[in-house]
């Protein structure tokens, strides 16, 4: 993000997915095993979010090397000590689901790991993760607030959207009344 030769920067995007457990949790409901059911979804995203740490960590340690002296215990990570984010598509850093769209076109996600979008943008499956990784040790989570009208007209057009359709993906943020 820097430029070039102004120090470590790096920004990078993931998607990670828990294949079979949709498949498994249909079967559990068919047999009205609701325990079972919820246990193995709830397996599944445990095992995603899992998978999205340990990419994270490997990120800032082996491959790009910003942290390569990272010694973080559980603790750590779940207090976010390490060095820079890893914002989602939907949470408060990063609240405009459609950039997944983005992200699936650069990274070629469903074509490489079967991941697929929803009309509705959601993952499937659905243990999936994704997120963009921003590497630099001065970055922060951050939440979006409140939009007016006139940011999101602006961002639709940059985004070649048109205003009902953007003020759909935005609602929860918009600082007014949809027309």
């Amino acid at each position: 993000i820097a430029p070039h030769g102004e120090g470590k920067d790096h920004l990078g995007m993931f998607a990670v997915a828990c294949f079979g457990a949709d498949e498994w949790a249909q079967k559990y409901e068919a047999q009205n095993d609701d325990f079972s059911k919820i246990m193995m979804q709830a397996i599944a995203d445990r095992l995603v979010e899992a998978c999205a740490e340990r990419l994270h960590r490997d990120m800032r340690v082996e491959h790009w090397g910003y942290s390569s002296d990272e010694d973080l215990t559980p603790d750590d990570l779940l207090k976010v000590k390490y060095d820079g984010i890893r914002p989602a598509p939907g949470y408060p850093s990063q609240p405009d689901h459609t950039e997944k769209r983005t992200m699936w076109d650069l990274l070629r996600v469903e074509e490489l790991s079967g991941i697929q979008l929803s009309e509705s943008i959601s993952m499937m499956p659905a243990s999936s993760v994704s997120a963009l990784v921003f590497a630099h040790p001065d970055s922060t989570y951050f939440a979006v607030g409140k939009i007016g009208k006139d940011q999101v007209k602006s961002y639709a057009t940059r985004k070649g959207y048109d205003l009902p359709e953007m003020e759909r993906w935005l609602s929860p943020i918009l600082n007014y009344d949809r027309d």
